[in-house]
């Protein structure tokens, strides 16, 4: 099972490398938003310093979200989602195995651009460090919780605008605690509780979000 994982794995990432173009624009949108932000609410730095946390976090979630439709489209597009609920390996592992290709090809690029961006706000080390950990943490779980999503509305006229409404309340706790983390870090009460935290909704979309994206794809295949 391990080898056909692995195949289909690679077949997702080599899928997503020829389309790298949908890629990149998700990449320029997370950085073209956070360049925003100073423009719109002025270059007081304390201020700018202290909405960078969120900044980045929102401006992250956003990106990750508008990647959400080409977890499973194409496959849909093309048939072979339906050759792959017929495989005999677990369609839950299929899902993971297109979920983490997902998050390498764009949650990856987006937490490690995210210290370079904390950059222009004047971010310290330290909080460029602990904003760095809690995307890396928290960009699976936007995968994960987003793969839902994205099952859900498969095939459905407008399912963009869906995919936003659905998600978009289960990523609040991972928005709260990544970019809580690093506020807690720059005013030294310390981020170990909200990483923890942030661990444990990894945890829990690890278990349940692969389980509950391959039941709403056999739904929707049906």
């Amino acid at each position: 099972m391990i080898a056909a994982l692995w195949a289909a794995f690679r077949r997702d990432v080599m899928q997503a490398w020829r389309r790298r173009a949908d890629w990149l624009t998700t990449f320029f949108f997370f950085i073209i938003v956070v360049s925003l932000f100073p423009l719109g609410v002025g270059p007081e730095p304390e201020m700018l310093k202290t909405m960078a946390p969120g900044i980045l976090w929102v401006a992250a979630l956003l990106a990750a979200m508008l990647s959400l439709p080409r977890v499973f489209g194409t496959d849909y597009a093309d048939g072979s989602l339906e050759q792959l609920a017929l495989a005999p390996q677990p369609l839950s592992m299929l899902v993971l195995s297109q979920v983490t290709a997902h998050w390498l090809l764009s949650g990856v690029p987006l937490a490690l651009m995210a210290p370079v961006l904390g950059l222009q706000f004047g971010l310290a080390p330290d909080l460029l460090g602990i904003l760095l950990g809690t995307l890396l943490l928290g960009t699976p779980c936007l995968s994960l919780i987003g793969a839902v999503g994205a099952a859900l509305t498969l095939g459905v006229r407008g399912g963009g605008v869906l995919v936003a409404l659905l998600v978009l309340p289960l990523y609040i706790p991972v928005l709260i605690f990544g970019a809580g983390a690093v506020e807690a870090t720059a005013s030294g009460a310390g981020a170990s509780g909200h990483l923890s935290l942030l661990g444990a909704c990894l945890c829990v979309a690890l278990v349940t979000g692969p389980l509950a994206a391959a039941a709403a794809l056999r739904v929707a295949l049906e």
